[in-house]
């Protein structure tokens, strides 16, 4: 078998496994069932090559939106905006890290989109919680600055009340990016979070 075709593959392996195994960081590379960001980041832009998404935006892009945030962006995050494309990634595509022209929601880029939920005074997001891909429908996919590994989080207004509409997804970014590979993230509210909303008073 072609060695292309055996790096295509593994980030399936990856999502058989996920649950068995935890994700570790080695020689700078992370390391999830054996599979490196390099052969994520390759997966990545083997799926949506021909689909002319914005050229990579620039490091010095990246810079300034840490600035905004005020924590580092994850590292497989940052590689995906550098390597890959200014925005367009997942099943509702990711918001462009600057505005390309392309909006992938009704915010130009992710300040825009960022700087929208902090200006909220009822339901701020916490700090370094930013708002990545819009879901339609007022949900959102967040990622979080904070984590090493870009742990990612859900908003979802329409489950039961805005007190509980931000909550984790309790994975990081690589299982995210490989659960869109592979169709696994589902088009409307996470059933997991369906069935939790349930003990909230104002379901």
């Amino acid at each position: 078998m072609p060695s292309s075709a055996k790096k295509h593959e593994l980030p399936k392996l990856r999502v058989q496994l996920c649950t068995e195994q935890p994700s570790t960081r080695q020689g700078g590379w992370l390391r999830i069932n054996g599979v490196t960001d390099d052969e994520l980041v390759l997966a990545v832009r083997t799926h949506v090559a021909g689909r002319e998404l914005p050229s990579p935006a620039s490091v010095e892009d990246v810079v300034t939106f840490e600035r905004l945030v005020r924590h580092p962006m994850p590292e497989l995050l940052k590689r995906m905006y550098l390597e890959v494309c200014n925005g367009g990634l997942g099943p509702g595509k990711t918001l462009s890290l600057t505005d390309t022209g392309r909006w992938f929601s009704d915010r130009a880029d992710l300040a825009m989109a960022y700087r929208d939920f902090a200006a909220d005074p009822d339901h701020p997001l916490p700090p370094g919680i930013v708002p990545l891909m819009d879901r339609g429908c007022a949900m959102w996919t967040l990622i979080d600055f904070r984590t090493a590994d870009g742990q990612m989080w859900d908003w979802d207004p329409n489950l039961c009340c805005l007190q509980h509409a931000l909550a984790p997804l309790e994975q990081p970014l690589a299982h995210w990016l490989t659960d869109w590979l592979h169709g696994a993230i589902p088009h409307g509210p996470y059933p997991h979070r369906e069935l939790s909303s349930r003990n909230c008073p104002d379901w």
